[in-house]
């Protein structure tokens, strides 16, 4: 079986205990709940932010640790003085190390839009990621048919969240795209063999509408890379991996943001 279908096998289990533990009145009652969601199309869309998603992931299934003791608060607050649009947080334990505390930690000391980077296959979930202070949440096209898609989609926008739904390839996208979804990611990584391509982001890129929000995640490496698939249409840019693997990945951010900015001006 493939490390993804291992993680949704135990994220149905992880989500049953967890409605157990915490019922959907209880989430119902958190302060972030009932507070306005800061929109991800909108700040990944102005035109003086650098578009970059800054995450915040200690450990990942393919490279194991990558920076297990940084420090949510000192590197979230960093991600946005570099001048990052918004923050994606991993908030999955087994697997990626992170955990709910992460996302709402980041939230207490953030304005910013912040994307919830987990494996939502639930409803549940969704309320979950309101009542800890997401404005938005993933859904991946590989462990979701399209009327899953359109029905999680629906639900977190009537909760006043935005969705950003990752593919990896043409059939993925055309199956799943529906008019409920508001971001479209391409996410460079092979799922089969964890290799990396932009050819993945710059072949698809033509066959996303522009009512759609276009990120690319995964891979980008340079701030030239990110500069070519800005020319190709994308508006965001889901980096991870490149800053977390750093002592000190807000401070990689910032160099990147700074040098991104400078290609900008000198084309």
């Amino acid at each position: 079986m493939s490390i993804l279908g291992t993680i949704i096998i135990h994220k149905r289990s992880e989500v049953e205990e967890r409605k157990s533990l915490y019922p959907v009145k209880l989430l119902e009652k958190s302060p972030y709940f009932t507070s306005p969601c800061v929109s991800l199309r909108q700040y990944l869309t102005r035109p003086d932010l650098s578009g970059v998603i800054a995450e915040f992931k200690r450990k990942s299934p393919s490279k194991g640790d990558i920076n297990p003791y940084a420090s949510v608060e000192q590197v979230s607050v960093g991600y946005m003085q570099a001048g990052a649009s918004a923050l994606s947080i991993l908030t999955d334990k087994t697997f990626f190390g992170g955990k709910n505390e992460d996302l709402s930690l980041a939230r207490r000391m953030n304005y910013c839009p912040i994307l919830r980077k987990d494996f939502t296959i639930d409803e549940y979930q969704i309320v979950e990621a309101r009542s800890i202070g997401a404005d938005a949440i993933l859904l991946i096209a590989a462990v979701l048919g399209p009327e899953e898609i359109r029905r999680l989609a629906a639900f977190a926008r009537s909760l006043g969240m935005e969705t950003l739904l990752e593919v990896h390839d043409k059939e993925e996208l055309t199956r799943s795209l529906c008019d409920e979804v508001d971001l479209v990611g391409v996410n460079n990584r092979n799922l089969k063999d964890f290799s990396l391509s932009l050819d993945t982001s710059l072949s698809l890129a033509e066959y996303i509408p522009d009512t759609f929000v276009k990120v690319t995640e995964s891979g980008i490496h340079s701030p030239e890379q990110a500069r070519m698939l800005r020319g190709a249409g994308y508006q965001g840019f889901l980096i991870g991996e490149q800053f977390m693997k750093t002592a000190r990945p807000e401070q990689a951010c910032a160099k990147f943001i700074r040098l991104f900015h400078a290609t900008a001006h000198a084309n």
